[in-house]
């Protein structure tokens, strides 16, 4: 993953496992953060395809927490004010899309050809093809229901992405 996108992934992760938590015990903790950064990885270099367009984020700055916060319910504290300033909303919203949807996620991965960053993403396999130990450990996280305000915020944007990638690609 480009380095300088890594702000904006990890901030977002952050903010997935905070609004809908794993189960406690550390392992289940690794599952959920392996799964969150997945999708916010894979949304953030579909959202940001070129170098052009992360130097446009950094000097833009993300969307920040705000909406999602009021959406889901959940007051941010003083003490976290800090990173919650570099979540991008479209960036958690298309997570949040990927981690309902492992057949969406699939078909966003193979969009991936059309960024610059493609081969420095990795392998998407706990997102598309969850095991029982990752679907335990992220049942809400991986929850239609509880992310669909979420995800929905973004939604029509992603759908619109995906469907112009592959018909560049037929």
């Amino acid at each position: 993953m480009p380095h300088t996108l890594t702000p904006v992934i990890a901030a977002s992760t952050r903010w997935l496992l905070a609004a809908y938590p794993a189960p406690t015990g550390a392992l289940s903790h690794a599952l959920a953060e392996a799964q969150a950064r997945q999708a916010a990885t894979l949304a953030a270099v579909l959202r940001y395809p070129t170098p052009l367009d992360v130097e446009l984020l950094h000097l833009l700055a993300p969307s920040g927490s705000h909406r999602l916060d009021w959406l889901v319910g959940s007051a941010p504290y003083p003490e976290d004010a800090d990173w919650r300033t570099w979540v991008d909303e479209t960036v958690v919203s298309w997570a949040a899309c990927f981690l309902a949807d492992p057949a969406l996620a699939a078909r966003a991965h193979q969009a991936l050809t059309a960024t610059e960053h493609h081969a420095e993403v990795g392998s998407p396999r706990r997102l598309i093809d969850p095991g029982d130990r990752d679907t335990e450990a992220a049942a809400l996280l991986r929850h239609p229901d509880l992310l669909k305000s979420v995800a929905d915020l973004h939604r029509p944007q992603l759908e619109e992405l995906l469907n112009a990638n592959s018909a560049g690609l037929r």
